[in-house]
């Protein structure tokens, strides 16, 4: 049976209704699409301090240091601790708090400020993931801007493990890292970067110099500087990692993710034992050499993929560097090399095989490396 045509419901439609819906339609969508910006963006404000009713350029661009003076009207200076390639940190008393405190004073150069202010960003963002401060990574208290600089304040912490392990043996005292405390300082590390790695976060830069004492008699310590990380959904830079703690795929130029933490622990935990860089190197080639000598040859497949291969191995896969004297290029072959460590522990041998895996495929993450069994043997407690 046809339909009839040309009947309605005998409802006219309201132009001025559909046009109300969709100009409605029209708003929520914008409305959408601000809080979807906002969502994307967040501040933080940065306190500046200055003198009342002055004006004016500081006449010297240097932060000068002076002992038994007061920063900012707040932090009594008790020591100066030293000096870094954009910083020098001095110990304070914070008259307000009554706590003492490490300042850094970064030096007056913008891509200095720069990047401590996104170190100042990222500790924001751990320390507020970590509110009851349980997983060894250094505590911000304060930052503001003073005589040109950014301060930033922090924990007080001790001697980094790099000064302290020179320390210890140049004192000729007792061995501090013993298997015992190298054990409680590897299961802290892999907890701070079994945390910064949930949040996203690759720390980019371990060494021992970045890893704190907090307590010499409990053996307790802090991961601190958080300045070259970055989230593995940034742009990642081909330039992470300080040389001898370099992972094999930065170095190639291939992908890299929180992996090449995992890599800098392996050097460190065979440094601390032996008391040596365990690849000692002057050059990105070398220090490959170092690696093929001591852990074995490199994947054919990571080779093939390495945007940055061709600057260390010939189409043949020899291993070369130029001589910065001649201009020739010159072939490394990779001694077999004894790796030093203290053939009597097994599992600690084992254990630093395992994180110092060359395929970072292959390679543990944080948590999978805090599962291996030598984080589980029952050493001697450590004594105080």
């Amino acid at each position: 049976m046809k339909k009839e045509e040309g009947k309605t419901s005998g409802v006219r439609e309201d132009p001025r209704v559909s046009l109300e819906d969709e100009e409605v339609a029209a708003v929520q969508e914008q409305v959408r699409q601000i809080k979807a910006q906002e969502e994307e963006f967040e501040t933080f404000n940065l306190k500046i301090v200055h003198r009342k009713n002055r004006t004016g350029f500081e006449e010297d661009k240097n932060f000068h240091v002076v002992l038994n003076s007061v920063i900012a009207g707040r932090y009594h200076v008790t020591e100066y601790l030293g000096s870094a390639a954009f910083s020098k940190a001095i110990q304070a008393h914070d008259l307000h708090t009554g706590m003492d405190v490490c300042v850094k004073i970064i030096k007056n150069n913008k891509d200095f400020f720069d990047q401590s202010l996104d170190e100042i960003k990222l500790l924001k963002y751990v320390n507020k993931h970590d509110p009851a401060d349980k997983h060894h990574i250094l505590r911000l208290y304060d930052y503001f801007y003073y005589r040109e600089h950014l301060l930033i304040v922090c924990e007080l912490l001790k001697a980094n493990l790099y000064e302290f392990h020179k320390f210890n043996r140049e004192s000729g005292g007792e061995v501090y890292f013993t298997m015992p405390r190298l054990q409680s300082i590897t299961i802290q590390c892999l907890e701070a970067l079994q945390f910064l790695h949930s949040l996203g976060l690759i720390h980019c830069d371990l060494k021992p110099e970045n890893i704190l004492v907090k307590s010499y008699s409990r053996c307790e310590v802090k991961v601190i500087d958080l300045g070259s990380s970055c989230f593995e959904t940034d742009h990642l830079c081909s330039y992470v990692q300080s040389r001898s703690y370099r992972a094999p795929e930065v170095i190639l130029g291939l992908p890299y993710d929180k992996k090449i933490d995992i890599w800098s622990l392996g050097c460190i935990l065979a440094e601390l034992c032996t008391g040596n860089v365990l690849f000692q190197n002057d050059s990105p080639a070398t220090l490959l050499a170092r690696v093929i000598g001591i852990i074995g040859p490199i994947e054919q497949d990571m080779l093939a993929k390495g945007r940055d291969t061709y600057k260390y191995f010939s189409k043949n896969h020899m291993l070369y560097e130029r001589n910065q004297e001649t201009n020739r290029l010159e072939c490394l072959i990779p001694k077999k090399t004894w790796h030093r460590l203290p053939m009597g522990d097994q599992g600690f041998i084992d254990f630093v095989a395992h994180l110092l895996e060359v395929n970072p495929k292959k390679r543990p993450s944080a948590s999978e490396a805090l599962k291996h069994p030598w984080l589980s043997y029952p050493y001697e407690p450590i004594s105080a």
